[in-house]
């Protein structure tokens, strides 16, 4: 994207993405700023910029925002799925790229009990890949499984931020208890820990999806910058 928006603008340019995601994760809902210091939007129409670009990548709206406005800071919460499939059959072969099979039947009863002790704030060192200065310190808003009409068990996680590998960790923590080889209680106590558990692995990122971004209204977006500011003079 950066090298088709550089040709067309005529100069280099840099992306600020909303969410980082893991290599082989998919995103519905990726988002993204770019400052044009010079150029216009004219230039920039959906026809012109997905046509070079790749078929697994397209852009679905553009349209100007604030000068303060910053697609990664300006996020109040990022919602990300998970698919798993349980049967006996598997994962539908159309489905595979964005599906994981799972050998045993799941207790979605069970794991959303298990999800429940993970709500709120939280240090998600556990589940965190660790860098080094950065906080592991999170606001765990949704967590829960259902299954869609297919019955492939869906999980929702709704957070302000996400750390590195966090929500494949997550479903890696929950999927012992889906299968009963771990009690509901048992990811609560791995976050208290502070430690990564060897049961709780990093799940493969193809079932990962990037739902959603959310940002404040237009209004609220221009009071929360006007608070900023004033705390910061």
């Amino acid at each position: 994207m950066e090298r088709v928006l550089g040709h067309l603008i005529g100069a280099e340019c840099s992306l600020v993405c909303a969410a980082r995601t893991d290599a082989g994760v998919h995103a519905h809902g990726q988002v993204a700023h770019l400052d044009l210091p010079h150029t216009s939007l004219e230039n920039l129409s959906l026809r012109r910029l997905n046509r070079p670009l790749p078929p697994d990548v397209r852009i679905v709206a553009c349209q100007p925002v604030p000068i303060d406005f910053d697609a990664r800071f300006s996020a109040l919460w990022r919602r990300y799925s998970y698919r798993i499939c349980d049967d006996q059959v598997g994962p539908d072969p159309l489905q595979r790229h964005r599906t994981l099979g799972w050998p045993k039947p799941l207790d979605e009863g069970a794991m959303n009990q298990a999800a429940a002790g993970l709500i709120g704030e939280h240090d998600f060192a556990s589940l965190c890949k660790r860098r080094p200065g950065a906080s592991t310190i999170r606001e765990l808003q949704v967590c829960r499984t259902t299954r869609d009409p297919d019955g492939i068990l869906v999980l929702q996680v709704r957070a302000d931020a996400f750390c590195h590998s966090m929500v494949r960790s997550l479903v890696g923590m929950l999927l012992p208890v889906g299968d009963g080889r771990r009690d509901p209680s048992w990811p609560a106590e791995v976050l208290v820990s502070g430690l990564r558990h060897p049961a709780a692995m990093v799940m493969p990122p193809h079932p990962l999806i990037l739902e959603e971004v959310r940002y404040p209204a237009p209004e609220e977006f221009a009071d929360r910058q006007l608070r900023t500011r004033r705390m910061r003079g």
